[in-house]
């Protein structure tokens, strides 16, 4: 066993805890949050971005102690980094495999003697929903204020506040009044007197404001209280001590100009000022909220419990927004097609090269664009079965040597003043079996179906996520990971509600939501092949009720692993036109040597 999980049974023993329960999340169900929140990461060494883990003070019946749950893309990492833990990988979405809950509920029938069960976890780090769901465990008693990992962590980090910067309406297209007004006719309109953001994304746009107490998410640690005459932040101490390098403006002075009587407090005085809110009716998102701020509202008062506005007000996007992350998908697709054309030669080169390497090497592309501050999310880059496991990461120390043949799946992205980046290409970089080649096609297929899908108002991303699928389904092949995910305007690369996925069958669809097209294909211990665009619903020709994407990235597909005849004439007329439209953006952006090799690699099929 672990001698990180043998020290917390040890905390769980004295404190009389039969079960615990440590999440991925930070208090605000942060997708990436600050190392002082990676609780789980130390107990169990899975340095995954999702993922639970339940330990039980005892041995079930199978003589396992503990178990981490964790969904498709990270079945193969997990398995790795659990190896000789002691802690059993769970498997979510798997046939037979017991959710977390199932298993509590295992747990806490067979305590001895039938006295309930005694659940602990840190309520502060608990999303609201799941931890709603744990107290209707039959037979278990819960203990939310318990943060077990913290007495055994020695030397954890600190909980520091980043600068905050100003973020320009240039950009955001909209002033944070503007904003909070059209908050305040949602909330009028559903009978609500205050909401409470607690999503820091929510926040941040809200505000016009960014920070960097998240690595690859530009957002400070925050809350806001907002009712009909009265907005409150509240952040950590020290947040606004410092601007942006280059920045003169007092961030401060100006968020107080743009937002006459706003109230700034102390991020550790929100629970307090929750418990004692004078409101008829609160607003708040179980989603992101965590089970302490649950547990922090008045009785008295009535709680619409659902995503706020500000969710969907952030995911459709304006016209400012979208001509911003227009130029920054053009800026970001000469640095990954530069990369490209660096790598194929490096390769032909026989120089040595490894994935870390290409990691290094990408960031450095793009951060000579201009208007790139910061990756969205750390590069994925696996070479031969590498790319097999979906959220790949190398490290300098732990890395695969390219050779020239093969596929290297590369998976990243940027962030930008104009916007957020996510791109995968999975490039040759030598000959290739007959079998790559057709899942790259049939990859292609997948991507060229939802990225040409015309549909009808209310389409869901679960109506979409099956166009996708179907080339793959046909071939018995399919991936176990969503199709596209909602994109933030320079904050999370991963946002809701917008989804294209089977698990979205509630939120349609609709103009100016970004998502991404990413459909794969991944033999374990061969190869994997995934191709990613951002993609922008807007208006089709045909009326207001029929919608399209357009793809807001602009980097080729290679052209050695594609098999034409397996493409139809539609397909082909897509991938030709997308083709030329990659080489009338780009060649002005790149030098000779790339732009020749753009213009072959973009030649009409």
């Amino acid at each position: 066993m672990k001698k990180e999980i043998e020290r917390l049974i040890e905390e769980m023993e004295r404190s009389g805890i039969g079960a615990y329960v440590v999440t991925s999340a930070d208090p605000h169900a942060s997708e990436y949050v600050n190392a002082h929140y990676k609780a789980r990461e130390f107990l169990s060494g899975f340095t995954g971005s999702a993922g639970t883990l339940l330990v039980s003070a005892a041995p079930d019946e199978d003589g396992a102690q503990a178990w981490l749950w964790t969904d498709g893309r990270y079945f193969l990492q997990a398995a790795s980094e659990l190896a000789g833990s002691g802690i059993a990988l769970m498997k979510e979405g798997v046939d037979g495999v017991p959710a977390l809950q199932d298993k509590i509920r295992q747990l806490a029938g067979s305590t001895p003697g039938g006295k309930a069960l005694i659940l602990g976890f840190d309520g502060t780090t608990m999303p609201a929903k799941t931890g709603i769901a744990l107290s209707r465990t039959d037979n278990a008693e819960l203990r939310s204020d318990l943060d077990l990992a913290g007495r055994i962590w020695e030397n954890r980090p600190a909980l520091k506040a980043g600068r905050l910067w100003s973020f320009p309406e240039s950009s955001a297209g909209l002033r944070a009044p503007d904003k909070i007004a059209g908050l305040r006719s949602a909330m009028e309109e559903n009978g609500a007197d205050a909401v409470l953001l607690s999503d820091l994304m929510e926040t941040a746009w809200l505000f016009n404001l960014r920070g960097n107490d998240i690595d690859c998410t530009p957002v400070f640690y925050s809350y806001a209280v907002v009712t009909a005459d009265t907005v409150t932040l509240y952040v950590l101490r020290g947040a606004f001590d410092q601007n942006r390098s280059g920045e003169t403006a007092d961030v401060k002075a100006g968020l107080e100009r743009d937002v006459p009587g706003i109230v700034i407090k102390d991020y550790d005085a929100f629970f307090g000022d929750v418990r004692g809110l004078d409101a008829k009716t609160l607003w708040f998102d179980p989603a992101s909220a965590s089970y302490a701020l649950y547990r922090s509202l008045p009785e008295t008062a009535r709680v619409i419990s659902r995503p706020t506005p500000v969710e969907r007000m952030k995911a459709v996007k304006n016209e400012t927004e979208i001509r911003a992350t227009t130029d920054a998908h053009v800026r970001d697709a000469a640095a990954v097609t530069k990369f490209i054309f660096w790598i194929k030669n490096r390769i032909r080169e026989a120089a040595p090269v490894s994935e870390w390497d290409c990691c290094t090497a990408l960031k450095r592309f793009r951060f000579a664009q201009k208007g790139c501050f910061g990756l969205s999310f750390p590069t994925i880059a696996g070479y031969g079965p590498n790319g097999a496991v979906i959220h790949y990461e190398p490290t300098e120390k732990r890395c695969a040597v390219l050779k020239p043949e093969g596929f290297l799946l590369l998976d990243s992205g940027g962030q930008y003043v104009g916007g957020t980046t996510d791109i995968t290409r999975t490039i040759a970089l030598g000959p290739l079996t007959d079998r790559m080649k057709e899942c790259y096609t049939l990859v292609l297929k997948g991507h060229i179906a939802l990225a040409s899908a015309v549909f009808a108002r209310g389409t869901t991303g679960k109506d979409l996520d099956a166009l996708a699928r179907r080339p793959l389904l046909d071939r018995g092949l399919d991936y176990a990971h969503g199709t596209g995910h909602g994109v933030g305007h320079v904050l999370s690369v991963h946002e809701g509600p917008n989804y294209i996925s089977t698990r979205n069958a509630d939120t349609p669809i609709e103009p100016g939501m970004i998502d991404s097209d990413e459909p794969g294909v991944y033999l374990e211990g061969a190869f994997g092949v995934r191709l990613e665009n951002e993609i922008l619903c807007e208006h089709a020709h045909g009326g207001e009720d029929r919608f399209c994407f357009r793809p807001l990235t602009v980097v080729p597909f290679d052209r050695a692993a594609i098999l034409p005849d397996l493409l139809t004439g539609k397909e082909r007329a897509w991938l030709n036109d997308y083709s030329k439209r990659v080489r009338d953006i780009l060649c002005p952006l790149l030098d000779p040597g790339e732009r020749a090799w753009l213009i072959a690699e973009t030649e009409p099929f």
